[in-house]
C-alpha cells in the first residue's frame, strides 16, 4: 500500500471513529432523557439540555473533516459515497440530540412522572428507539448493509407502539387526570420518540448506500378506493391504478355498505379494457387484508367517507373524487378517474411514476 493510500485509509478510519463517538454521546443523551421522564430528575435534565451544545460542536467538527477529506483526497466511488453518507448521518445524529434535549425540556413541565400505563409504554418505546439507534451505529461501524437491513426489519413494531401510546394519552385526557399542559408535554415526548426511530432508520439507509451504492427505493403508497357499495366506481379505480401505476402503490377497494354483487356493466367493461381486475364481488372495509391505520391514502368516490368509515387514522390522508359522476357511463367514469389518478400519482411519485 502506498503512502497516499495509507493516509487515505487512516483519514477514513478517523472520520468513522469520530462519527461513532458522536453517536455514543447521542445514545447517552437519550438514556438520560428517559431517566428524566421516569424519575423527574431536574438536574439531569439541565445537564442533558446543556450537553446538546457539545454534541452540536462535535458534529460541526465532523462536517469540517468531511469537507477537508474531500479537498485533500478528491474521493470517488465508494469513498465518496462514504463521505456523503457521513454528512447525512451527522444531520440525523444532530436531530436525535435535539430530540433528547426537547424530551428533557418537556419532562420539566411534569409535576410527577407519567401514570401507568403511559410510563410502561414510554419505557418500551424509548428502549425501542435506543436499540434501533445502537443497531444502526453498529451497522455503520461494520460497514455492513446486512446489519443495516436487519435493524430496519426490527423497526416494524414502531407504528403499533405509537398508536397504543397515543390512545393511552387520549384516555388520560378524557379522564382529566392531569393538567392539559402536561398532556401536551407527553404528546411532544411521544412525537420525539417516534422521530428517534425514524432517524435511526435513515442512518441504516445511509449505511446501505455507503456499502453498496443502493439508494432507498421510491415508496409504494397504500391506497384504498372507497364508496358506499364497492360495486362500480371504487372497483374501477382500483383496476385502473393496478394497470397504469403497478409499481407506485398497493391498491385496494371496499365499501362501507357493500352490495351483494358487482354492477352488471362492470365485468364486461373491465375485460374489454384489459384492466387488472382483482375484485370478484363487493367487499366491506372489515374484509380488507390490512387495517385503516396502515393506509397512506383513502380516496372516496362517494362523498365524505367518514360517516361510513368512522374515525380516520391520524396519518391517513382522505381525498374525495366524487363529482356526481359515479353513475355515469363507464367510459366517461374511467376517463374521469384516470385523470384524477394521474394527478395523484404524479404528485406522490413525480412525472415518471410507474
Amino acid at each position: 500500500m502506498s503512502h497516499y493510500e495509507e493516509r487515505l485509509e487512516r483519514d477514513l478510519a478517523d472520520l468513522k471513529d469520530q462519527v461513532l463517538a458522536v453517536g455514543a454521546e447521542v445514545e447517552e443523551a437519550l438514556r438520560c432523557a428517559e431517566r428524566v421522564v421516569i424519575h423527574g430528575d431536574r438536574a439531569l435534565a439541565s445537564r442533558t439540555i446543556l450537553g446538546d451544545n457539545r454534541i452540536n460542536r462535535d458534529i460541526r467538527e465532523v462536517d469540517a473533516r468531511c469537507h477537508s477529506f474531500v479537498a485533500r483526497h478528491l474521493p470517488s466511488a465508494g469513498h465518496l459515497r462514504f463521505v456523503s453518507s457521513v454528512l447525512r448521518i451527522d444531520l440525523e445524529l444532530e436531530r436525535i440530540g435535539d430530540y433528547a434535549a426537547t424530551i428533557c425540556r418537556e419532562a420539566l413541565q411534569l409535576e410527577q412522572p407519567p401514570p401507568q400505563p403511559l410510563l410502561s409504554d414510554f419505557e418500551v418505546m424509548s428502549a425501542h428507539g435506543r436499540n434501533l439507534l445502537h443497531g444502526a451505529l453498529e451497522a455503520f461501524s461494520a460497514g455492513s448493509a446486512d446489519l443495516a437491513r436487519g435493524t430496519l426489519g426490527s423497526a416494524k413494531p414502531q407504528r403499533a407502539m405509537v398508536r397504543k401510546l397515543f390512545a393511552d394519552l387520549v384516555r388520560e385526557g378524557e379522564r382529566r387526570s392531569r393538567p392539559l399542559k402536561e398532556l401536551f408535554a407527553l404528546l411532544i415526548v411521544l412525537h420525539r420518540l417516534e422521530r428517534v426511530a425514524d432517524q435511526a432508520k435513515n442512518i441504516c439507509e445511509e449505511t446501505i448506500f455507503a456499502a453498496t451504492g443502493e439508494t432507498k427505493p421510491p415508496k409504494a403508497y397504500r391506497i384504498l378506493f372507497v364508496d358506499r357499495k364497492n360495486d362500480r366506481a371504487s372497483q374501477l379505480a382500483e383496476a385502473l391504478a393496478r394497470k397504469y401505476y403497478p409499481k407506485s402503490g398497493i391498491y385496494l377497494s371496499a365499501g362501507w355498505e357493500p352490495a351483494d354483487r358487482l354492477a352488471p356493466d362492470l365485468p364486461e367493461f373491465v375485460e374489454r379494457s384489459g384492466l387488472d381486475f382483482a375484485g370478484t364481488r363487493p367487499k366491506s372495509v372489515a374484509q380488507l387484508p390490512i387495517e385503516l391505520v396502515e393506509l397512506d391514502l383513502i380516496v372516496s368516490l362517494d362523498g365524505d367517507p367518514r360517516p361510513g368509515l368512522g374515525e380516520i387514522p391520524f396519518r391517513t390522508v382522505v381525498l374525495e373524487w366524487d363529482k356526481g359522476g359515479s353513475q355515469a357511463p363507464l367510459d366517461e367514469l374511467a376517463r374521469h378517474i384516470a385523470a384524477e389518478l394521474r394527478n395523484l400519482i404524479e404528485l406522490l411519485r413525480g412525472e415518471h411514476a410507474e
